[in-house]
C-alpha cells in the first residue's frame, strides 16, 4: 500500500502565562502536525519547534516517503535521513523527520486497526507520568498551584521544576522556589529539577549538594548537555541522578552521552531524535548501558512506545505540550494517578480537531 504525500500544516498557540527556564523565555509554541494517507487510512505525527520545520517536511521530504510501501517504517526512515546528508542531520531536519515518522507508525498501526501500543508489543500497559512545569517566571502562587493541583489534585506522584533563573544568576530564588515547591508537595511526592544547562560546573555541584537537603531526586541538565565532562562530574559527586539527553538529534549523540558515563536517566525525544524509529534505538542502547531512560516532553507523542520500553522510567507530562495537545486531539489520555494507559482506539489514539484548531494555524 503505498503512501501519498504527506500533508503539513502550522499552529501557533499563546501559552497560558509567560514562561521561562534558565536560558529561554517565550509566550507562544508552535506544533507542526504532518499527516500521511494510505489506502483507506491516514497517520498524524507531531513536532514542536519553528515554523521552517514544514517547509523542510514538505519540499525535502515529502517527495522521499512519497510512492514508499506504508508497512516499511525502516525502509522509510532511512530514505528520509538519506537524503538529507547534505542539509545535515540536526535540528529543524531531524524534527521533520520525527514527525513524518510518528504519522508513519500511527498509519501502520490503524491500516492493521491495532492500537499503536500493541503493534509495538507492551511491556507495561500503565506509562508513568511527571508534571512538568514551574517555570521561573511563576510567582509563588502559580507555583504552589500547579504542583498542588498535580500532586494533591491528581494523585501525580512526581514533579519538576525549572531552575538556573537567569543563566544561574539567581541561586538564592532557585533554592527558595524548591524549598516552597517541596513544602506545597509534601514528603512523599518525588521532586525534580531542570537547570537547562544554566550553571557552570562547580556551580551545580554546590546547588546540587543543597537540592539534597530538600529530597531532590533528579537533576536534569545541571550543566550544558553539551559538556559531557562537566555532566560526568556532577553525576560522580551528586546523590541525586543526572538526566539529560533532549537535544539527541541522532543516535550517534546518545551514544556518547552514554559512552561518556554522563548520565544516570537518559533523556529522549521522539519529536526530535527521528520519530519512534529512533527513540527504540536509542532505548535499547541505553538498556545496554544499564540505564532507564525518559521521554522528553510531547507526552501523546510518547505514551504508546514508552509502554514498549522495558528501561523506561517515566514519560513528562509537560505542561505547554499536554495543553496544545488536549486542545488539538480527541483521545487526549488522563494522568490522574500517575499514569497513563496508551491502549484504546487504534493507531496511538487521537484525531486531529482540524475545525476547532483552524483559528491557531499560521501555515
Amino acid at each position: 500500500m503505498k503512501l501519498q504525500r504527506p500533508a503539513v500544516s502550522v499552529y501557533t498557540v499563546p501559552t497560558d502565562a509567560p514562561e521561562a527556564d534558565g536560558t529561554l523565555s517565550w509566550d507562544t509554541t508552535t506544533i507542526v502536525v504532518a499527516e500521511v494517507t494510505a489506502g483507506p487510512s491516514t497517520g498524524t505525527g507531531w513536532t514542536y519547534g519553528p515554523a521552517a520545520i514544514a517547509e523542510v517536511l514538505d519540499e525535502q521530504l515529502g517527495p522521499v516517503v512519497t510512492g514508499l510501501d506504508a508497512f516499511d517504517i525502516p525502509a522509510a526512515h532511512d530514505a528520509m535521513c538519506r537524503a538529507m546528508r547534505d542539509t545535515g542531520r540536526a535540528g529543524l531536519v531531524s524534527r521533520a523527520i520525527s514527525a513524518v515518522d510518528l504519522a508513519l507508525w500511527d498509519l501502520k498501526a490503524r491500516l492493521l486497526e491495532v492500537p499503536l501500543a500493541r503493534l509495538l508489543g507492551l511491556a507495561r500497559e500503565t506509562v508513568p507520568v511527571y508534571g512538568s512545569g514551574g517555570f521561573t517566571t511563576y510567582h509563588d502562587t502559580h507555583l504552589a498551584a500547579q504542583l498542588g493541583g498535580w500532586v494533591h489534585g491528581q494523585g501525580i506522584p512526581r514533579v519538576k521544576i525549572k531552575i538556573g533563573e537567569d543563566w544561574g544568576r539567581a541561586v538564592s530564588r532557585d533554592l527558595s522556589r524548591v524549598r516552597s515547591a517541596r513544602q506545597v508537595i509534601g514528603a512523599r511526592a518525588e521532586l525534580y529539577v531542570d537547570a537547562n544547562g544554566a550553571y557552570n560546573r562547580k556551580q551545580a555541584v554546590r546547588v546540587g549538594r543543597v537540592l539534597s537537603d530538600h529530597g531532590v531526586g533528579l537533576f536534569e541538565e545541571p550543566v550544558s548537555s553539551d559538556d559531557l565532562t562537566g555532566l560526568r562530574m556532577a553525576r560522580d559527586a551528586l546523590v541525586c541522578d543526572v538526566a539529560a539527553g533532549e537535544y539527541g538529534y541522532d543516535l550517534p549523540y546518545f551514544a556518547r552521552m552514554t559512552a561518556a558515563g554522563a548520565v544516570d536517566c537518559l533523556q529522549v525525544d521522539a519529536t526530535r531524535c527521528g520519530g519512534l524509529t529512533e527513540f527504540l534505538r536509542a532505548a535499547a542502547l541505553a538498556q545496554a548501558h544499564g540505564l532507564e531512560i525518559s521521554a522528553h516532553c510531547a507526552p501523546h507523542a510518547h505514551a504508546a512506545v514508552a509502554a514498549s520500553v522495558p528501561n523506561l522510567r517515566h514519560i513528562e507530562w509537560f505542561h505547554d505540550h499536554v495543553r496544545i495537545e488536549s486542545m488539538f486531539f480527541d483521545g487526549a489520555l488522563d494522568p490522574t494517578g500517575g499514569a497513563v494507559r496508551p491502549t484504546a482506539g487504534v493507531g496511538h489514539g487521537l484525531t486531529l480537531r482540524t475545525e476547532d484548531i483552524k483559528d491557531y494555524r499560521t501555515g
